[in-house]
């Protein structure tokens, strides 16, 4: 009886560790895909730092801004729209508000960091 238990256990351990391997193999993967997305080098983890701070990727606020290329006359431009369209006193929603919000606060992010490397 102890005999089976013993090949229970070691069977069980053997397929979880080769679960884990198996998540992890796939973890570096994906992070190495994201940095390689990302620009990589210096740039790559300037802008992860600029993700992590804001709690958006450059991506998602370009879409909620519904611009296609990052300028600073486009981002205001498209800022006091939708600010003033989701004004809560004209029935807009305070939620996509904040978000209009934070989604500038991410492009003016990056539009300071191309400046520094314009410079």
């Amino acid at each position: 009886m102890a005999k089976y238990i013993v090949q229970i256990i070691v069977l069980g351990s053997q397929v979880v560790s080769k679960a884990f391997v198996k998540a992890l193999k796939q973890e570096y993967a994906a992070s190495q895909q994201a940095a390689s997305k990302a620009g990589g080098g210096n740039k790559g983890a300037s802008r992860a730092a600029s993700n992590a701070r804001a709690g958006l990727t450059l991506e998602e606020a370009m879409q909620i801004l519904n611009i296609d290329k990052v300028t600073p006359e486009e981002v205001n431009k498209r800022y006091e729209h939708l600010f003033n369209a989701n004004d809560k006193s004209k029935g807009g929603s305070f939620y996509i508000q904040s978000k209009v919000v934070r989604a500038k606060e991410r492009l003016d992010q990056e539009l300071a960091q191309q400046s520094k490397t314009d410079t």
